[in-house]
């Protein structure tokens, strides 16, 4: 189904190694609201979609948050390259560095790991893509988040990148939600399932 190109969706290039960074970042890679969550998402929603159009922006997004998660792990990890151990006690990167080393986990900022109970696919149109539009904007918040606590260039070009991302999805999936609204009838589309009501 992927063709896999050898390379990530934008360069990255961090030159100096920074742990305290890497340590909120990282959430992003396995958080709540991070990139792995979203593409599990999108790529589980889309079997069900009532519509073929719909079920295209699903596999899309999904398979390019994919290519986000890559740009994550590729951050956090040449933020905790070459790490000497008095960066890592400064940091307070203590506890991570003795579970995983300097290798990439997905967890949140908070240490919690990744856990699929963070995202849902329902088998409904409706609520499924009104999730989605959620996501990206919990997903877009938290890179303002992540913006706010750096000053590294290095760092700050890709995350910039990734957070535009995150506004062109949200439009994406509403786009894909008035798809399935314009397709039903108006006076019920918030009242039925599309995806198992109108079998």
């Amino acid at each position: 189904m992927w063709t896999y190109e050898r390379k990530l969706q934008y360069p990255i290039n961090i030159k100096n190694p920074n742990p305290a960074m890497a340590k909120f970042i990282i959430t992003q890679y396995g958080g709540p609201d991070g990139e792995i969550g979203a593409s599990l998402r999108y790529l589980s929603q889309r079997y069900s979609m009532p519509y073929r159009k719909v079920a295209g922006v699903l596999t899309d997004i999904g398979s390019e948050e994919l290519g986000h998660f890559e740009m994550v792990s590729t951050i956090v990890h040449q933020l905790t390259r070459n790490m000497t151990i008095e960066q890592i006690k400064e940091a307070g990167f203590e506890d991570y560095f003795v579970d995983h080393t300097s290798g990439v986990y997905a967890q949140a900022a908070a240490g919690f790991p990744f856990d699929a109970l963070c995202f849902a696919s329902k088998g409904d149109a409706i609520t499924d893509l009104t999730e989605d539009m959620a996501a990206e904007q919990k997903a877009r918040t938290t890179y303002d988040n992540i913006l706010r606590m750096v000053d590294d260039p290095d760092v700050i070009e890709p995350i910039n990148f990734l957070r535009q991302r995150e506004v062109t999805h949200f439009q994406r999936f509403g786009e894909a939600l008035r798809i399935v609204q314009d397709n039903l009838d108006s006076k019920n589309f918030y009242a039925i399932n599309p995806e198992f009501d109108l079998r």
